[in-house]
């Protein structure tokens, strides 16, 4: 059955991170389709977004133009980079806040890192050179 499975995604796109997004976005809709039985023409719009937009994301996976799908995951990078850059950060200083902390300069707010436990501190602004006292 394996062997079917590779044999059949030979040549075709596979799931990329569009691919993976449309999929997801699409069973939240159906699920927040599921909640909407009463009204049923909200309910029913919804499901039908939902049902296309998870079948788009399965077709995408299943095609054969790689050319055309690589240039709509770049450009779906290109749209996202800046909310996937943010996320990126806050993971990067909450990874860092075991072992360090993080003050921003009341002046450029520049945000600057100090190990933990160096006690009550003068830090200087690498950025602006502005000074000001902090316990670490």
């Amino acid at each position: 059955m394996r062997e079917k499975l590779v044999r059949f995604m030979q040549g075709r796109y596979g799931v990329d991170q569009l691919s993976r997004f449309m999929m997801i976005f699409g069973l939240i809709v159906l699920i927040i389709a599921a909640f909407f039985r009463r009204p049923a023409i909200v309910g029913n719009i919804l499901y039908l977004i939902g049902l296309v937009i998870v079948v788009l994301g399965y077709v995408r996976a299943f095609s054969k133009n790689r050319a055309k799908r690589y240039a709509e995951n770049q450009k779906y990078y290109q749209l996202t980079a800046g909310i996937r850059r943010r996320f990126g950060k806050e993971k990067y200083i909450l990874e860092q806040r075991k072992d360090y902390r993080i003050f921003t300069c009341p002046q450029c707010k520049q945000k600057i890192r100090i190990p933990k436990g160096k006690g009550k501190i003068e830090i200087s602004c690498p950025k602006c050179q502005t000074k000001f006292v902090k316990k670490a």
